[in-house]
């Protein structure tokens, strides 16, 4: 089976009135237990590359490859994203390396530096095929987000988040109303009302980042309130590194231990695919 663009992904979604789970990639394990998952789940998933990952791995180019083939011979419908990107050279490899979507991270500057500059790579990458998410208001847990990040007075306010969007063109907005990336444990509260208010305002669907540390009923709040695409990465981390840190002392053959890493992260990614409706 063929990759299938972000963007077909995410409109069937939205018009569906459910969401579609987006899950970061860091290793190769990662990659083979998102498919496995979306494979006996028979549900789409989006597989994610975030900048950071790339970084890891001295570039994107070969974590990308082995994450497309991988998504290639799934069985299901999967497609690839490069995540959280503030460097243009990364982002200018994006469709090169296979991606058909990227999100453009300016959040942590300015109101008007961010709309220039994900304006300016929205053109870019609108030019090349891209599809194009951003960022308005701070999702905490990143090393270079406030420390007050989910105060009131920095969550995305949704007359800004309509102009935002105007002014940059993007596809899809990741809001700020109460997820933190990184958490290990489901404690997040959002915002719904803020959700909806959003949702009300933009005309483009909106994105769920830092959803490990939300419970799960709240996603599926978020997702009725509007949110559309949800993005899950430490939830993977957990499952893997625990199954890993058991098994290690049966074996000193990583075969063995990552394997266990990559059935417990399955699991995981299996129980989220079917958290939401199913897309008609």
């Amino acid at each position: 089976m063929t990759l299938v663009p972000t963007a077909d992904l995410v409109a069937a979604a939205r018009a569906a009135g459910t969401g579609v789970l987006a899950f970061n990639v860091i290793t190769i394990e990662h990659a083979q237990a998102i498919a496995a998952a979306a494979r006996r789940a028979h549900r789409p998933a989006i597989l994610q590359i975030s900048q950071n990952a790339a970084r890891y791995h001295g570039g994107v180019s070969a974590i990308a490859a082995a994450t497309a083939e991988i998504a290639r011979a799934a069985g299901a419908e999967l497609s690839l994203h490069l995540d959280h990107v503030d460097d243009v050279g990364l982002l200018e490899q994006a469709p090169a390396a296979g991606f058909s979507s990227v999100m453009v991270d300016a959040s942590a500057l300015s109101y008007a530096a961010n709309v220039a500059a994900t304006r300016k790579a929205t053109d870019w990458a609108h030019e090349r095929g891209l599809w194009v998410e951003a960022e308005l208001g701070h999702v905490g847990g990143k090393p270079d987000a406030p420390a007050s990040a989910h105060a009131a007075g920095v969550r995305t306010d949704p007359a800004e988040a309509a102009r935002y969007v105007a002014e940059t063109g993007v596809d899809a907005l990741a809001v700020a109303v109460g997820s933190t990336h990184a958490m290990a444990d489901r404690t997040a509260s959002l915002d719904l009302d803020l959700v909806a208010a959003i949702r009300d305002a933009v005309p483009v669907p909106l994105v769920l980042h830092g959803s490990s540390g939300v419970p799960l009923e709240q996603i599926r709040a978020a997702v009725g309130r509007g949110m559309v695409k949800i993005n899950v990465g430490t939830a993977l981390n957990v499952a893997f590194t625990d199954a890993v840190r058991a098994a290690l002392p049966e074996s000193r053959d990583p075969r063995r231990y990552l394997a266990a890493g990559r059935d417990a992260m399955a699991g995981v990614v299996e129980r989220l695919l079917t958290l939401l409706p199913e897309v008609p």
